[in-house]
């Protein structure tokens, strides 16, 4: 069903860019006939930007978790009821931001600060891509603005840290395909009587993929040895898959350890001057409340570029044409 519904999307996605380009091309002739259309063509040009660079995000989703839910933590940093109320308006911008995407969200996990904001949330984002979106997000994010807790109205700094697990089921499917299987038999050796030694009945099972070996000799039948090395296949493959999530964890955490308050990826300033600004991809955005309401989409798309291919936002402006 997830994968119908990803085709689908990428059907409407595709219907919708030949019916854009189609009206584009009657507004261009009917510019080209004398008609003032002007107005109309920017419209449907910034429609058709939006809906290809929605597309070019979903392309750029390529990380083995990106397509998972995620969870989202969010803690204050130093500064008491200042990066506390920080913390919560960046919950606010983070739900926002799920609903306008058709996401879903549970808070999980709150605690309320001292007279206001929170010591610390986390909240599932339950969808498609959560995870992949979301993951621009992790890091230390910075507040400058002018105190509501100051009574002398001074400029105030505020830090909070946003960190992005991917959700991962509990279940681990082990799936293991006949054509990466190499089975040999052999006869067995040691104590077992005359038919354990005179028969093929010991079986070898090598695993491809894995490097994985097994073998069994206990039974006298083949087909009772087969069945148990075929178990210790599964038992193998099952702790490897382990391990893999085990090492996926160190690293995630490790990520999370070098998130610290002196290295912010995001500065939003509200004062003296009103701009967001990305660290990490040179992006800035003017409209500081139409993202702190959730309009994450430029943000997000920028990191997603810049993960892939190393290019700032700076850098796309100087790829344009004179």
């Amino acid at each position: 069903m997830q994968e119908r519904k990803r085709l689908e999307q990428t059907i409407a996605d595709d219907a919708r860019v030949a019916s854009l380009t189609s009206d584009l091309d009657t507004l261009f002739e009917l510019a080209r006939e004398g008609e003032k259309v002007e107005e109309d063509i920017a419209r449907d040009l910034k429609s058709y930007s939006a809906v290809l660079e929605k597309i070019e995000t979903a392309m750029l989703l390529s990380g083995d978790n990106d397509a998972r839910s995620a969870i989202v933590t969010i803690h204050p940093g130093a500064g008491g009821t200042e990066s506390q109320d920080w913390a919560e308006m960046l919950l606010r911008m983070y739900l926002r931001w799920a609903e306008r995407n058709g996401f879903s969200t549970v808070v999980t996990d709150r605690q309320e600060g001292e007279g206001a904001g929170i010591k610390s949330v986390t909240l599932e984002v339950n969808g498609e891509n959560a995870y992949g979106l979301l993951f621009s997000e992790i890091g230390v994010h910075r507040l400058v603005r002018i105190s509501p807790f100051d009574g002398n109205a001074r400029r105030h700094t505020s830090f909070a840290s946003v960190f992005v697990y991917p959700q991962v089921d509990d279940e681990i499917k082990i799936d293991i395909k006949a054509d990466d299987l190499r089975i040999d038999t052999f006869r067995s050796s040691g104590a077992g009587g005359q038919h354990v030694n005179m028969t093929d009945s010991a079986v070898r099972i090598t695993h491809f993929p894995t490097g994985i070996v097994v073998q069994c000799q206990n039974e006298r039948s083949q087909h009772k040895n087969r069945e148990t090395a075929m178990k210790q296949l599964r038992a193998k493959m099952y702790e490897a898959e382990l391990e893999k999530k085990r090492e996926e964890t160190r690293k995630t955490e490790a990520a999370k350890l070098e998130i610290n308050f002196g290295s912010q990826i995001r500065s939003y300033v509200l004062a003296p001057y009103r701009l967001i600004k990305d660290h990490r991809t040179k992006l800035a955005v003017g409209d500081v409340d139409k993202v702190l309401n959730g309009d994450l989409e430029p943000l997000i798309h920028a990191h997603l570029v810049f993960r892939k291919t190393g290019k700032t936002a700076g850098d796309a402006k100087d790829d344009l044409p004179e």
